[in-house]
């Protein structure tokens, strides 16, 4: 059974922080805890946690504040996720056991996902296209390093989503061509496929 303070950690990082609604705001210690069903120490566990991770700002006097991506980390976000991504399209068309067959599954559970009220569970399963691809690949240490991006990708996603009308319909052509490439066998268009997607929700997300 999870204890209080993973219970805080977890409804924290899933539900508050991945809220647009939230970016820049303030969070409330005890209406926390009366939605989570724990005390308030758990909750300032919790809090803790995430602002060691960057995601909360701890102010004096104000209490924990929700800490919006910044275009520099933004930037940095893409950059890595490009570069884990990329690695993994190489070794798994050079093996010969890209997840196709996951990867078009997802994607046809995101056609289903196409409301503005779904966006959440867009980006959730977005977020879950990807790690797929990076899961494929069969290093643990790799799979660990990527999960712990998800909090700031789902962030990120949602947040683009809302930036531009027709991006959820964007982002389904754009994984289209990943697995057409990597379906393919072609790990220079899977590739490319993954950099054009990711230059596209950079770009959207510092227009906004």
């Amino acid at each position: 059974m999870a204890s209080g303070r993973e219970k805080a950690y977890a409804y924290l990082k899933d539900t508050v922080l991945t809220d647009p609604g939230m970016q820049g705001a303030f969070l409330s210690e005890q209406d926390l805890a009366d939605r989570i069903g724990v005390s308030r120490t758990p909750i300032r566990e919790a809090l803790l946690q995430l602002a060691a991770e960057d995601l909360v700002e701890l102010v004096p006097k104000r209490g924990a504040r929700v800490a919006p991506l910044t275009g520099r980390e933004i930037r940095e976000l893409m950059e890595l996720r490009g570069i884990v991504e990329r690695y993994a399209a190489e070794q798994l068309v050079s093996a010969g056991r890209a997840p196709v067959a996951e990867l078009r599954s997802l994607l046809d559970r995101q056609r289903e996902l196409t409301g503005a009220e779904e966006a959440k569970e867009f980006i959730d399963v977005d977020h879950r296209f990807h790690a797929a691809l990076v899961s494929a690949v069969g290093n643990t240490l790799l799979d660990r390093h990527y999960d712990g991006l998800r909090s700031r990708q789902i962030r990120a996603g949602v947040v683009a989503l809302f930036n531009q009308q027709g991006r959820q319909e964007a982002v389904m052509e754009e994984h289209g061509a990943i697995v057409d490439a990597l379906a393919a066998g072609d790990a220079r268009a899977a590739c490319a496929a993954i950099d054009h997607h990711l230059e596209s929700t950079l770009k959207v997300l510092l227009a906004g």
